[in-house]
């Protein structure tokens, strides 16, 4: 399996994961909500609404272009300070993110 695979494959866990605990919006953002310069548009968005209508779609787009992967990638200590302590999916939701940013540190296949 290559990391792409591996990519893909970990992406679909986390939208598994926001799915099952109703943390998946049917209702996109509005587009201004799009436009921050924040890293995490954390102006703009919550960060599980991040996941979900950025991350998530964007690195679907590479994947289906067969384009590189971002070299330098680590979501998850973002999420670890994000997340409330007592968020009730929030050791589900960073161990699913850690695995992911362990995918870049890795040699790509």
């Amino acid at each position: 399996m290559t990391t792409h695979d591996r990519v893909r494959q970990q992406l679909h866990v986390l939208e598994t994961l926001l799915r099952e605990h109703r943390h998946w919006r049917l209702d996109a953002p509005q587009a201004h909500l799009f436009t921050s310069t924040q890293p995490f548009y954390m102006d703009t968005m919550e960060p599980l609404e991040w996941l979900q209508w950025v991350l998530i779609p964007r690195m679907h787009t590479l994947l289906d272009n067969a384009q590189p992967l971002p070299e330098a990638f680590a979501v998850a200590p973002y999420y670890e300070m994000a997340l409330a302590a007592d968020h009730p999916q929030r050791e589900a939701i960073l161990a699913v993110l850690q695995d992911l940013d362990a995918l870049f540190a890795r040699d790509k296949s």
